[in-house]
């Protein structure tokens, strides 16, 4: 089965009203949009990229080998030398820092660690109110480290609105209501926009309702982000060596023996941080499936333009869709739209080919101007995609091998940017011994459960999405997203 053959329906949830092109009479204005653009993270464009570091090529030794670079593995090293700037840390990324799903984001850092509310109520009912307190903790501590660091990283601390749209069934405004209720019995600041209070917010007619999580999310330049903590981790004394692959783990007496092409490295403990890329311990494997998320950003828009979309508070904005589009505003002024659809490839393929989907970016530039017509003759000027690690409950999860010498957290599913640290300062207790409060809940003591092997993973994947879809445009979840529910499985883009 090729990994082509993953997307051969079209899945366009959204009303074509006439912008669509395919029958020879209506200007495909939506193609056009897309033509010119870079197929390159726009994030990448920055002129104070950092250089690379050096290969790994001999043997070092240390309190702590980090395999992986971005937010996670990052975190996790900046954390330790904090508690201990005595530990002697070494991280090695396979290629550059930031250049997989850490410096590509959409630049939504989001206070939950559940993957939101609803994700969050099923999956771990009662532990919510801590997994949220515990989520905002988190937020406010990388908001700090932020300032500490001094990252110039274009964090805008302006909420996310959560949108209901004309697009989907109208059960789901209904279900963001009881979001809303969920919320507002935590204590939390979130206000309820109605039709006229969403477009109030940014005109689009699409817009049926609104829920504003006024102080639990923010946005960021994520490459910025990744690089500003790349320099945090040098200044606080860790070793970073780039296109170093970890290509497999040994026993080493007491400690564990990691090695690379040209070199190895003994550490006396590991933390994996390899997000959707293949694990270095088989039984990962089992837990996590990596699927591509695809994005467009525009050309920056005119004052004319921003004062029709009237977006002037500038927060980050998804849809409520099981297959949803995320979008927000960058410091120039551009719209960065992505979502839609997650795509798995056969086997877990995860390879630089697949980030490339022409396919996909038309399906995203049509759903954009369905959204924001009033943007026609608008142009995109980059295009990309990348993987990211999903798992059965949708946020992150955590596990120990060799007898606690080797620790790992994967599984973010799209909403690691702030979660990522989490991750990381989790992953560090296990490897510490640390009994802290995060460590004593359910949320990381229980793993998901696993994904089948293949071919019925690819299967249920597919038939997943199809569902997911067709609950989309009818509201209605069939025989099997119920069959999913009942077993706490399921896969969302």
């Amino acid at each position: 089965m090729a990994a082509e053959e993953t997307d051969g329906k079209s899945n366009d949830s959204y009303s074509h009203d006439g912008h669509a092109g395919g029958d020879g009479g209506i200007k495909d204005f939506h193609l056009d949009a897309i033509a010119d653009a870079d197929p390159y993270p726009y994030w990448y464009e920055d002129h104070n990229k950092p250089d690379s570091n050096p290969t790994l090529v001999r043997t070092e030794t240390c309190d702590l080998c980090v395999v992986g670079g971005g937010y996670t593995g990052l975190w996790t090293a900046i954390i330790a030398k904090e508690r201990d700037p005595s530990r002697d840390i070494v991280l090695i990324d396979a290629h550059e820092i930031g250049s997989a799903a850490s410096g590509r984001n959409g630049g939504f850092m989001e206070s939950s660690l559940t993957h939101g509310v609803a994700n969050g109520q099923q999956h771990f009912p009662d532990e919510l109110a801590q997994l949220e307190e515990l989520g905002l903790r988190n937020l406010n501590d990388i908001e700090s480290a932020i300032r500490r660091y001094n990252i110039d990283c274009d964090h805008e601390r302006t909420g996310v609105i959560d949108v209901a749209t004309t697009f989907h069934s109208p059960s789901y405004l209904s279900e963001l209501k009881e979001d809303f209720q969920e919320l507002r019995s935590l204590g939390q600041r979130v206000e309820w926009l109605d039709a006229e209070g969403m477009r109030a917010q940014g005109h689009s007619p699409t817009y049926t309702g609104g829920l504003w999580r006024k102080d639990r999310a923010a946005i960021v330049d994520p490459a910025r982000l990744v690089w500003g903590l790349k320099a945090a981790a040098q200044s606080l004394g860790v070793r970073i060596y780039e296109d170093t692959k970890a290509t497999s783990l040994e026993r080493d007496g007491v400690g564990v023996l990691i090695n690379t092409p040209l070199g190895r490295v003994r550490a006396g403990k590991v933390a994996l941080a390899t997000n959707a890329f293949k694990p270095l311990l088989n039984r990962i494997g089992h837990y996590m499936a990596p699927v591509y998320d695809y994005c467009l950003v525009t050309e920056p828009l005119s004052q004319a333009q921003l004062d029709d979309l009237g977006w002037k508070n500038r927060q980050g904005l998804s849809d409520i869709a099981n297959q949803f589009h995320y979008y927000r505003l960058t410091e120039d002024n551009r719209i960065l739209w992505g979502g839609c659809d997650a795509i798995y490839f056969w086997r877990g393929k995860v390879n630089a080919e697949l980030e490339s989907r022409p396919e996909m970016w038309a399906k995203l530039s049509k759903h954009f101007f369905d959204t924001f017509p009033q943007l026609e003759g608008v142009k995109f000027t980059h295009t990309w995609g990348g993987a990211i690690d999903t798992c059965s409950r949708f946020c992150v999860f955590w596990g120990q091998a060799w007898q606690g010498r080797v620790a790992y957290a994967v599984g973010y599913t799209g909403l690691g940017t702030a979660s990522s640290r989490f991750g990381g300062e989790v992953m560090l207790d296990l490897l510490d011994g640390k009994r802290s409060l995060a460590v004593q809940t359910k949320f990381v003591q229980e793993k998901p459960l696993p994904f089948p092997p293949e071919p019925f993973r690819f299967l249920g994947i597919q038939a997943t999405r199809w569902s997911l879809d067709r609950e989309d445009r009818t509201g209605r979840r069939n025989l099997w997203l119920k069959g999913l529910d009942k077993f706490g499985l399921g896969f969302d883009s």
